[in-house]
């Protein structure tokens, strides 16, 4: 799951559109307390937030089989540092994959700052 988290962010700090591959029209993404299912209004979502530079920086990453059918929960922690601010801010994300031929496709995608 190393290699999901790594693609998941590399391709969301330089092109967030570039991640609609990995949802579909039954997925849903809570950010924060606001939920988006589908595709389009989970981009739409990704691609409004107000900032123009992320990277993501992963703490911990913890996966666990969820279920017979090969479905894969994924909760990761992390930083994220925003417009190269000193002062990166904690997150907490969890995925709920599922398989698709030879990959995965996200569920589940549930989104959280972490305020210390």
């Amino acid at each position: 799951m190393n290699e999901f988290a790594k693609y998941y962010y590399n391709t969301f700090d330089s092109d967030r559109t570039r991640l609609a591959p990995l949802y579909r029209e039954n997925s849903m993404m809570t950010f924060e307390t606001n939920q988006h299912q589908g595709v389009s209004p989970i981009i739409e979502k990704l691609t409004s937030l107000p900032f123009g530079k992320v990277a993501h920086r992963i703490t911990t990453l913890d996966a666990q089989p969820a279920g017979p059918n090969g479905n894969i929960m994924v909760q990761v922690t992390g930083e994220l540092v925003i417009d190269d601010s000193e002062h990166p801010q904690r997150y907490s994300q969890c995925f709920h994959l599922v398989p698709e031929g030879e990959s995965y496709y996200v569920l589940n995608d549930i989104f959280r700052l972490v305020y210390c």
